[in-house]
């Protein structure tokens, strides 16, 4: 008799149970939630580029002759300072030629000036021949051509004896040291290699299909990896837009001036990334990836709504950084979505929000 009893109470109990359960739905369930956010992204179009120096060039002889010295490899050099030099003995002597051979000129003029005076003094007097006349006034201006020649004899050995010191013609540090001191070099033979290592720039190659988004000024933006595994980037700007394409690549290429900062980090020869934005800036909206609840219909994700009601929400799903994805659907800035216990809800469900 009292285990029909209880039996009755306990069936009592369910049937009780049961008929709250119908009325007021299933109980809230506990999730935890994070917010919405917004995002501001220009999606980017990733390729590779090389740092080149805008000035570097083989330093050659300027005469030849017999090297006396050159700079070695590692030398920083500026403007103006020596990078070789050739010996000066025998271009000193021909220029010790060539001031003796204009004096010897100088001086057959000023006689010949005198005896022209001297003929046309006796020509007035019909003491002299118009031949002779004539023969001096030509002996005269051959000497005159003479002096002249004489000049520029001297002025190109002054020029060969100032190109015998090879000069820097910029700032930079010698690469390589093609001839040693000692041997004999002609006019035009590559002494050094000289590398301009302040103003470098960059040169990459970019699809054809990217050539209406570059202009000259474009900003960009050049990265690397550190040996510490930190990402350098540094922002430039595209000097140089060359608007030919190569048939086999389908390519075109772009140069970017390096900026200051960027000098700091990196070095002529070296690769890095470049990124070139190739649509305009747009707002997207990002969500934790543990809200994506995935389906064979597709994608969903659960709004929490003030009044703690969930509901069901499919979302395209877009590009990912670290714990977000970007999301396409109808959700704005400041939602909440569920990250965790989304997996048992159910549409218009109540729930309880908790940070377990």
């Amino acid at each position: 008799m009292k285990s029909m009893t209880k039996a009755f109470i306990l069936i009592s109990l369910i049937s009780n149970y049961m008929s709250a359960y119908a009325a007021d739905g299933p109980p809230p369930s506990p999730v935890k939630v994070e917010s919405v956010s917004e995002l501001v992204s220009q999606p980017q179009a990733e390729m590779l580029g090389t740092v080149y120096s805008r000035n570097q060039i083989p330093v050659t002889a300027g005469v030849a002759g017999r090297l006396e010295w050159v700079a070695e490899p590692g030398t920083f050099v500026v403007k103006g300072d020596k990078v070789a030099q050739i010996e000066l003995l025998p271009l000193q002597l021909r220029q010790a030629e060539r001031k003796a051979q204009l004096k010897r000129a100088k001086i057959n003029l000023q006689y010949l000036s005198r005896e022209l005076e001297r003929q046309k003094a006796l020509r007035k007097k019909n003491s002299a021949s118009q031949y002779q006349l004539e023969q001096t006034e030509s002996q005269f201006e051959l000497a005159q051509s003479d002096l002249e020649i004489a000049q520029l004899q001297l002025k190109q050995i002054n020029e060969e004896l100032n190109r015998a010191t090879i000069l820097s013609p910029f700032d930079g540090v010698v690469t390589d040291r093609n001839r040693r001191a000692g041997v004999d070099v002609n006019r035009g033979e590559t002494l050094v290699q000289l590398l301009d290592t302040e103003n470098l720039e960059v040169r990459a190659f970019v699809p054809v299909k990217y050539l209406s988004y570059t202009k000259p000024g474009s900003q960009l933006t050049l990265a690397s990896k550190s040996q510490s595994g930190e990402i350098l980037t540094v922002s430039a700007f595209a000097s140089v837009i060359i608007p030919a394409a190569d048939p086999k690549s389908q390519t075109f290429e772009i140069r970017i001036s390096m900026p200051q900062k960027g000098r700091e980090f990196w070095a002529s020869g070296q690769i890095l990334k470049v990124y070139l934005p190739i649509e305009s800036t747009r707002h997207t909206v990002t969500i934790h990836r543990d809200a994506l609840i995935l389906r064979r219909d597709g994608t969903y994700v659960f709004r929490i709504d003030p009044d703690n009601t969930a509901h069901k929400l499919k979302v395209k799903v877009g590009r990912g950084n670290g714990d977000r994805v970007t999301v396409e659907g109808d959700l704005k800035s400041g939602d909440k979505v569920a990250i965790r216990g989304a997996e048992r809800l159910s549409d218009g469900q109540k729930v309880t929000i908790t940070d377990a």
